[in-house]
C-alpha cells in the first residue's frame, strides 16, 4: 500500500484526495484522460470514459502512459481488470482508418479484419459504404465521411481519419512581426492541431485562443471561414486579425444579420447560418461560396446542432475548434470528436496561470438567507419555476451592491440569466445593461466606455457567456444562470482572467440563495472549474454586508 492521493476503483471512478501534497501533480497527470464528476471539499471524483481515453489517444497519449499515471499516484494496487480495460479501450481507436486510395478514392481500412467485417454488417452504416475492395478495404461514399465517423464512434470503433485535406484556395497570410510572438503553449497548440489536420484546442478564456486561430491561418495560408457566437465576437476577431496578421480590412468579410460580405477571410455568426426561412437553411451556400482551406469554430462547446450537420459535409476541409471547455450540456462531445476532430491540445488553467498568462482568481460563493416571504413564495412555486424564484430573490440586491462597493477601484461585471432581475439590478446599481436586444452599436459603445474606465460597472445577460474581450474586468458577480451549466461557469470566470498589468488578482463571486435549488445548481456549475484547480470559498452574506440585512420591498 502506498501513500498516493488517488484511489482507483474497479467501476472506473478515481477518488482524488484534495489536501494531499501530491494532489496537484496527480490532477495534472490524469486531466488528459479523466473527467471530473463531483468536487466537494476533500475528495474529488473522476471517471474514466471511452471518449476521454480516445481523446487522450488522439492527442498522443498512449495506454502505457495512462496506466503509469494511475499506478504512480494510486494509494492502493490498481485493479488489474481496470488496467486491461484502459489498454483495450484505447486500442480500439485507430483500428479502423479512413484513407485515400489512389484508385478507389475514399476507403475504410481495417487494421483488424474482423472489426471491419463487424461494422460493415451494422445497419447504422447502411448506405455509407460501397464495394469491398479486399479483406481489409471497403469503398466509402465521399459525401459520407463525416456521418461514417459519427456512426463508428457510436459503435465503439472510432476511426482515425487519415484521408487528408484539400488545400483550398491559397491566400497569403503571415503573422505580423511588430513586437509580439506566440507564447510557447500557443505554438504547441498550433503544432498539435496542424499535425493532426483537424481537431480542438482547449485553452482558458484570456489565454489567446484567437491568436492560435491566427497562427493556424498563417500556417494554412488559405481562404478561411471563421464561425463565431455573435457579431461582437466576430468584430473582435477582425480587430485582432488586422492587428496581428498581414490581413487588411478589405480581405476580411462579415457575414451576419447586418452584412453579407464574402471575402478571402469571412467571419460568420452561428445565428445567421442556423436561421431558416420556410423550414430551409437559407445561408448554407456560404460553406460552398469559396474553396475554403480552413474552417475555424470559435467556442466549439456552443456549436448549434445544425452546424454539426453542415460540418459532416466539410470533412475534406481542415477544421479547428477553439474552446475553454469541451463540456457540452447536451452531451454531444462525441459529435465534436468525430466531426470537428479530437482534442489536439489542452492546457490546464492553473498551468497557464502559474506562467503569468492569465490572472490568478479567487472564487467565492456568497450564500444569502431569504426572507420569510421569499421562502414561502419559493415553497409554493411549481417545480419548473423554482430555480427562477430562488435565483432572482430580491434579497440578493444589497449583497451585489456591497460586493461592488468592496472593489471601488476595479472594473466590475454583474452577470445574470433573467432579464427582470438584471433590470432591477440596473436600477439599484445605476448601471447600464447589455442584453440580447441591445444593438451592436450600443454594445460597442458600452464596451468601449468600460475598456476606457469611464464606466466602472456593467450588467450583462447571457451575452456575457460568449467571447467578449474586456481585459480591464477584474471582478465578476454572478447572480443567476442557466441552471447547472458548467460551461457557462467557465465562460463567466473567463471574463476576468485576462492578465492585469500590475499582477492583480481577479475575483469571481456567485450569489446564491441558501436552502434552495440555487445552491444545488451552483455546486454542479463549479465542477469544471474545480477540475481546473479552482477552489470556491463559501461565505455568508452577513460577512459581506455586516448585519443587519437590509430588507427589500
Amino acid at each position: 500500500m502506498g501513500d498516493g492521493p488517488l484511489i482507483v476503483q474497479s467501476d472506473k471512478t478515481l477518488l482524488l484526495e484534495v489536501d494531499h501534497p501530491d494532489a496537484q501533480a496527480c490532477r495534472m497527470a490524469i486531466a488528459p484522460f479523466a473527467e471530473l464528476e463531483r468536487s466537494p471539499e476533500h475528495v474529488h471524483t473522476y471517471r474514466l470514459t471511452p471518449l476521454g481515453l480516445w481523446n487522450a489517444r488522439a492527442a498522443g497519449h498512449d495506454a502505457e502512459s495512462v496506466v503509469d499515471s494511475l499506478i504512480k499516484f494510486s494509494r492502493y494496487p490498481v485493479p488489474n481488470a481496470l488496467l486491461v480495460d484502459v489498454a483495450e479501450t484505447m486500442d480500439r481507436y485507430g483500428r479502423l482508418q479512413l484513407a485515400n486510395d489512389p484508385v478507389h478514392g475514399l476507403v475504410l481500412r481495417g487494421l483488424d479484419r474482423i472489426v471491419l467485417i463487424e461494422v460493415a454488417k451494422s445497419k447504422k452504416l447502411a448506405g455509407m459504404l460501397g464495394a469491398k475492395i479486399d479483406d481489409e478495404t471497403i469503398v466509402v461514399h465521399p459525401s459520407e465521411r463525416g456521418r461514417l465517423k459519427q456512426a463508428l464512434l457510436k459503435l465503439g470503433w472510432p476511426a482515425e481519419d487519415l484521408a487528408g485535406y484539400v488545400d483550398g484556395e491559397a491566400h497569403e497570410i503571415d503573422l505580423a512581426e511588430d513586437g509580439w510572438t506566440l507564447r510557447s503553449y500557443q505554438q504547441e497548440a498550433v503544432d498539435g492541431f496542424w499535425a493532426g489536420g483537424s481537431g480542438v484546442v482547449v485553452l482558458p478564456c484570456g489565454a489567446g485562443k484567437t491568436l492560435v486561430g491566427a497562427a493556424a491561418m498563417a500556417t494554412a495560408k488559405a481562404t478561411t471561414l471563421i464561425l463565431v457566437t455573435n457579431t461582437v465576437a466576430g468584430r473582435q476577431w477582425k480587430r485582432e486579425l488586422i492587428a496581428r496578421t498581414s490581413l487588411t480590412e478589405e480581405e476580411i468579410g462579415e457575414y451576419s444579420g447586418e452584412r453579407k460580405e464574402i471575402r478571402p477571410v469571412t467571419i460568420a455568426t452561428y445565428q445567421v447560418l442556423t436561421s431558416r426561412r420556410g423550414g430551409a437553411f437559407t445561408h448554407l451556400d456560404l460553406f460552398g461560396a469559396r474553396d475554403w482551406g480552413l474552417v475555424i469554430y470559435d467556442e466549439v462547446h456552443l456549436l448549434p446542432a445544425p452546424i454539426f450537420r453542415f460540418t459532416a459535409d466539410l470533412q475534406a476541409r481542415r477544421r479547428l475548434g477553439l474552446t475553454a471547455t469541451l463540456v457540452r450540456e447536451d452531451g454531444r462531445e462525441g459529435d465534436v470528436f468525430s466531426l470537428i476532430g479530437p482534442k489536439r491540445y489542452d492546457a490546464p488553467w492553473k498551468d497557464i496561470e502559474a506562467q503569468g498568462w492569465i490572472a490568478p482568481a479567487e472564487c467565492v460563493e456568497v450564500r444569502v438567507t431569504l426572507t420569510d416571504a421569499e421562502r414561502m413564495a419559493y415553497a409554493v412555486t411549481e417545480a419548473e419555476e423554482r430555480y427562477r424564484s430562488a435565483a432572482t430573490a430580491r434579497t440578493k440586491l444589497p449583497v451585489v451592491r456591497a460586493l461592488v462597493n468592496k472593489h471601488p477601484d476595479e472594473q466590475v461585471l454583474v452577470i445574470g440569466g433573467f432579464l427582470d432581475q438584471l433590470h432591477d439590478l440596473g436600477e439599484y446599481l445605476d448601471a447600464p445593461i447589455i442584453q440580447g436586444s441591445t444593438t451592436n452599436k450600443e454594445r460597442e459603445r458600452l464596451f468601449d466606455e468600460f475598456r476606457s474606465g469611464s464606466l466602472k460597472t456593467l450588467i450583462l445577460s447571457k451575452v456575457g457567456n460568449f467571447s467578449i474581450d474586456l481585459p480591464e474586468a477584474a471582478v465578476a458577480i454572478q447572480v443567476s444562470g442557466t441552471f447547472g451549466s458548467r460551461q457557462e461557469e467557465a465562460q463567466r470566470l473567463g471574463r476576468v482572467l485576462r492578465p492585469k498589468g500590475d499582477g492583480r488578482q481577479a475575483h469571481f463571486y456567485t450569489v446564491v440563495s441558501r436552502d434552495t435549488i440555487d445552491t444545488e445548481y451552483a455546486a454542479h456549475r463549479q465542477r469544471f472549474l474545480a477540475e481546473q484547480g479552482y477552489a470556491y470559498t463559501i461565505v455568508d452574506a452577513d460577512d459581506v454586508l455586516g448585519p443587519p440585512l437590509p430588507q427589500i420591498d
